[in-house]
């Protein structure tokens, strides 16, 4: 698992080296809700809200994520991702798959169920896996 994790933080920086697996993790998540509050990022993946700020910034001074008033609550901050968050995830996602195909481009049918489905039980297991931001696929970083 640490060497999974170690190569997706080194595919992260290769695709964008401003931004940590944290940023796209917290990309994804966007993507995958339709947006949300920088309260509900620290809730999610158990951080510090001051951690979830920082990062919140970074992103937005790369020009991935944006805030928008929630039009229900207009004292709410909605994050989205911009269009250019939304291809630089895009991006990110096409080069994981191509790597993890190459990686598995040779494994057996039969293998290639065993590991899916021992992914899907790990994902599965009760627990708090709200930390582990990336280390495993499931987590909205373009690796499920």
């Amino acid at each position: 698992m640490t060497v999974f994790a170690r190569r997706a933080r080194a595919s992260a920086g290769r695709m964008h080296p401003e931004l940590s697996l944290v940023s796209y993790t917290l990309l994804g998540h966007l993507e995958e809700r339709g947006g949300c509050r920088a309260t509900d990022l620290a809730a999610h993946y158990a951080l510090d809200k001051s951690t979830v700020s920082r990062q919140v910034a970074a992103l937005e001074r790369a020009g991935l994520i944006e805030r928008r008033l929630d039009p229900e609550d207009h004292r709410v901050q909605v994050l989205h991702l911009t269009g250019a968050g939304e291809d630089i995830l895009a991006q990110v996602t096409r080069s994981r798959r191509t790597a993890f195909r190459e990686r598995l481009a040779d494994w057996p049918e039969e293998d290639l169920v065993r590991f899916a489905a021992y992914l899907e039980r790990y994902n599965a297991a009760p627990g708090d896996t709200s930390t582990d931001t990336g280390s495993a696929p499931g987590t909205g970083t373009g690796l499920d």
